[in-house]
């Protein structure tokens, strides 16, 4: 009899120990890695500043306490603070350099919409056309906000035959619009996710709910851009915001 490979001798268990399965996914600190990676590679002087400002803030807490004399209080106020400082810096400058990257892509509005804090559904590419414009919709508390882009005057069409199709289910229901961009009357990406959440809160839960129930029922718009959407772009929150 012949003998067999010693690959093949392996138990099943041992081969699905090896491998064959889905890769997990990254764990929070080695996301935080991969940013800090990423931040220092576009920006060098983002983390150092970072580290400065927690070490002024440590120091601040150790004169308190030499000045008070109560070191124990002010230590065990200084680390959170000076952490909380530091990290907070760290995110706003990877926040930006991420905007800085995603700025002029395909898909850049979208992957902000995906991200975005608060209680929004969005739908990707609900109309567009062969040039590469494209219209994303998003439903939240101020109703439905449609997202614009490409080319401004190409997508005033798009962007009005999608308001009409959006009327015909969300009757009274305000329907904004936004395009993305650096043209005239655009909204750059930076700034994306603060006009969303300027927006006035009309509906309440349920109302939200039954439009988003509505709109389900919208037949898919004809033409479609066949360039793809990126979906999953992972951005870093930055600190939130009182409502």
């Amino acid at each position: 009899m012949a003998k067999q490979p010693k690959d093949s001798q392996n138990s099943p268990a041992t081969s699905a120990k090896g491998g064959g399965g889905a890769e997990k996914p990254p764990g929070r600190f080695k996301q935080i890695g991969l940013v800090a990676k990423l931040v220092h590679r576009q920006s060098p002087k983002s983390i150092p500043l970072a580290v400065g400002v927690s070490v002024l803030v440590l120091a601040l807490a150790v004169l308190g306490g030499f000045l008070t004399g109560s070191w124990l209080y002010w230590i065990l106020l200084g680390i959170p603070v000076a952490f909380i400082a530091g990290f907070l810096l760290f995110t706003r400058s990877a926040q930006r350099i991420q905007y800085q990257m995603l700025d002029g892509q395909l898909g850049a509005g979208m992957a902000v919409l995906e991200n975005m804090r608060g209680d929004w559904s969005v739908d990707p590419g609900v109309n567009g056309n062969r040039s590469m414009d494209i219209v994303h919709r998003a439903v939240g508390r101020p109703g439905v906000v449609l997202v614009g882009e490409g080319d401004p005057q190409r997508l005033k069409g798009l962007i009005a035959a999608e308001k009409k199709r959006v009327a015909r289910v969300a009757y009274h229901t305000p329907i904004y619009d936004v395009q993305v961009g650096r043209g005239e009357g655009q909204v750059p990406i930076a700034d994306l996710q603060k006009r969303m959440l300027k927006l006035p809160r009309n509906l309440g839960k349920a109302e939200v709910a039954e439009l988003r129930y509505r709109l389900k029922a919208l037949p898919p718009a004809m033409q479609m851009p066949k360039g793809p959407i990126p979906k999953g772009v992972k951005m870093p929150k930055g600190p939130k915001q009182g409502r």
